[in-house]
């Protein structure tokens, strides 16, 4: 297991832990991922998860720029035509740096 699958791990499961329900890892379409898929009550939480060993070089928060935020929406809206879901959504970034873990929601 590589280190982001690990991140990711941690991600699911200190969500969890908040109350979340995990519903899918790892949703790959040609034109983005979505690393996490969760639910809190009716909204759908698609979580991107980023690790860094540290706060160096901006950190895991400055990883989610513009081109990434909008491959980020196209693969959610894919997601909720696929599934046909019509529901509230939103979008979370959990920021792991080496040990610390921080949960920002509605980040876009």
């Amino acid at each position: 297991m590589n280190q982001g699958e690990i991140a990711e791990q941690q991600a699911k499961a200190y969500l969890e832990q908040q109350g979340l329900k995990w519903v899918e890892s790892n949703v790959r379409y040609p034109f983005g991922e979505l690393d996490l898929v969760m639910r809190e009550g009716q909204n759908w939480v698609f979580v991107e998860v980023k690790y860094r060993a540290s706060a160096n070089f901006g950190g895991a928060i400055s990883a989610v720029g513009p081109r990434k935020q909008q491959r980020l929406r196209k693969a959610a809206n894919h997601y909720l035509q696929l599934h046909r879901i019509q529901a509230p959504c939103r979008f979370d970034l959990v920021a792991i740096e080496g040990k610390h873990i921080q949960w920002l929601t509605d980040i876009f």
